[in-house]
């Protein structure tokens, strides 16, 4: 099976993923709005789902959502730079207009197929600032792995803060049964055959890539330690998810059911859909909108209403700020580049 054929085929089975909990999600609280609607006296063909979403965005603040787009582009900017001071010491350090849009390329991308930004953005970058793909790569990996802890750092947060709430909402999956103690024997069993086959294993081909991997985050951590201005770093990766919860949380104002809900929501309902956005389906479609609709009735948010607030926050910055911009991205990397270049052969001659 070529590459081509694999990345059609991951893009199908993410895309099914995405469109099947978005369709069940939506189904549900579209049954629910129907008899709700219904029993409130509405027609029937007045009680339509997608029109009341429809309506839903188009009677949103529009300031409230241009300040959530303001945000995110700064958060991009923090990003940006903090890649930057990852590759300069591979010995180069890029320009910042071409570390900004691989990145917004990179959301783009994965629009299309999950995960797939982190190679888009690694090989744009490496093409036009001429550094090996694989230099670059690593930073990216570097730059996934503070996310990865940011975002746990920010999960432990919301926890501490509404420990309850989000307990009430697990321990019903986590209460001790019968099944749970089986799949806890199960893996125990996985475990101890992974350790005893572990000679053998190590010289397949999946399990060598894993090692590979795991080598790879090792050495993308210690190049951390040759970063010049430390505390500038940390500032910027800081800043890049403080801006992620201010730009859910302002996106709160620009809907009635939900703009007089308190920062301590807006976190945990940034949590909640930054998760949603991890699990690999197109953008977060789907799991974005049922986690963070989950989590908003925690706050006795109607859930029909809460979906709305979701598809509100999804289209505004997944799919209009992400596309816009990555079109924009794709549009402007060749022009600035080709000018760039021009410039650098004319100051030679």
């Amino acid at each position: 099976m070529n590459s081509t054929l694999k990345n059609i085929l991951k893009f199908v089975v993410f895309l099914g993923i995405g469109v099947t909990i978005l369709y069940v999600v939506y189904q549900k609280n579209s049954a629910t709005y129907l008899a709700d609607c219904m029993a409130k006296g509405g027609a029937a063909e007045d009680c339509i789902f997608w029109k009341k979403l429809v309506a839903d965005f188009k009677s949103a603040k529009f300031q409230w959502l241009v300040l959530a787009i303001c945000l995110f582009t700064i958060s991009n900017v923090s990003r940006a730079i903090r890649w930057k001071m990852l590759i300069s010491p591979l010995g180069k350090t890029p320009r910042f207009i071409n570390s900004f849009l691989c990145i917004i390329l990179g959301y783009f991308a994965n629009l299309g197929l999950p995960r797939s930004g982190e190679f888009v953005r690694a090989g744009t970058l490496s093409k036009y600032e001429e550094i090996p793909f694989e230099k670059v790569m690593g930073t990216v990996v570097v730059d996934r792995i503070f996310d990865v802890i940011s975002i746990l750092i920010v999960t432990g947060i919301a926890l501490i803060v509404e420990f309850d709430k989000i307990w009430d909402f697990f321990s019903p999956y986590l209460a001790f049964n019968t099944n749970l103690l089986f799949v806890g024997i199960g893996l125990l069993l996985i475990l101890v055959m992974l350790f005893v086959f572990r000679q053998k294993l190590t010289q397949v081909t999946l399990f060598k890539k894993i090692e590979n991997l795991i080598k790879g985050f090792a050495e993308g951590l210690s190049s951390v330690s040759k970063i010049k201005k430390p505390w500038w770093f940390l500032f910027h990766s800081v800043n890049i998810w403080v801006m992620y919860f201010f730009m859910t949380y302002v996106i709160f104002f620009s809907f009635e059911p939900t703009e007089l809900l308190s920062p301590i929501v807006g976190l945990v309902a940034f949590v909640f859909g930054a998760w949603g956005i991890v699990i690999p389906s197109p953008g977060g479609m789907g799991t974005y909108h049922f986690l963070t609709q989950t989590v908003l009735g925690f706050y006795g948010v109607n859930e029909v209403e809460a979906f709305s607030f979701a598809n509100i926050s999804f289209v505004t910055i997944q799919l209009f700020t992400n596309i816009l911009t990555g079109i924009l991205a794709l549009i402007l990397l060749p022009i600035v580049n080709r000018n760039y270049q021009a410039k650098a052969l004319s100051s030679n001659d």
